[in-house]
């Protein structure tokens, strides 16, 4: 990715994707290289304008932000998807989660916070809110037995992946253990080996829907 973030919008209101617009190009890091009206779109928008970020509506008429994210995340190379909606509890944005989405924003956030949101997506990090996700999982997740036993993790595994799930950076989980932040890196990537899954959001899904992590 070049020092340069390039996003594209897909809201089926277009006073929101004027209003993203305008805060995101004027940030000089930050460019918006197209927008859709629709998730029927995005897909070729995608393959011609390859953006780091994709800010994704999840309700739309046609084909709606979950069924757009899984779509993009089929992809060998996918862009970072971050979910806009309006409400945090929405059931579509824990469906947008568990398709592939690296987190979510909501519309009314300042424009600091948009600024701020696309940048640490675009870098690599997921943007999870631990509350939000807690109780959007307990709709959602397992009957309390550790699913996640076959998965084979370590102790100290199984701790960062509980302080993953607690909202840590990987700086904040090293002085929680007292450890370095390489020695972290090394413990979340075998966490995502040993479960299958791309990134510390879906992590977090499965340990809540497993029933490793209790979201009450």
């Amino acid at each position: 990715m070049s020092a340069e973030i390039t996003v594209l919008l897909v809201d089926d209101e277009p006073l929101v994707r004027a209003g993203l617009r305008a805060i995101i190009d004027a940030e000089p890091d930050l460019r918006v290289v197209g927008e859709a009206a629709d998730g029927a779109e995005v897909g070729p928008l995608v393959t011609r304008s390859r953006p780091d970020v994709v800010l994704m509506d999840v309700r739309m008429p046609a084909v709606d932000g979950i069924q757009a994210t899984r779509l993009l995340s089929r992809r060998d190379d996918p862009p970072r998807i971050l979910v806009v909606t309006t409400f945090e509890n929405d059931d579509y944005v824990y469906e947008a989660l568990v398709a592939g989405a690296h987190g979510f924003l909501l519309k009314r956030a300042r424009p600091e916070e948009i600024v701020q949101a696309v940048r640490l997506v675009a870098r690599g990090d997921s943007l999870l809110f631990p509350a939000a996700i807690r109780r959007l999982a307990a709709s959602h997740g397992g009957n309390g037995g550790d699913a996640l036993a076959a998965a084979g993790l370590s102790e100290r595994e199984a701790e960062v992946l509980r302080l993953v799930a607690a909202g840590l950076s990987n700086a904040e989980i090293a002085a929680e253990l007292v450890v370095g932040t390489e020695t972290v890196k090394t413990h979340v990537g075998n966490v995502l080996t040993k479960l299958g899954v791309r990134d510390r959001t879906q992590a977090v899904i499965a340990a809540y829907e497993s029933g490793f992590i209790s979201p009450r």
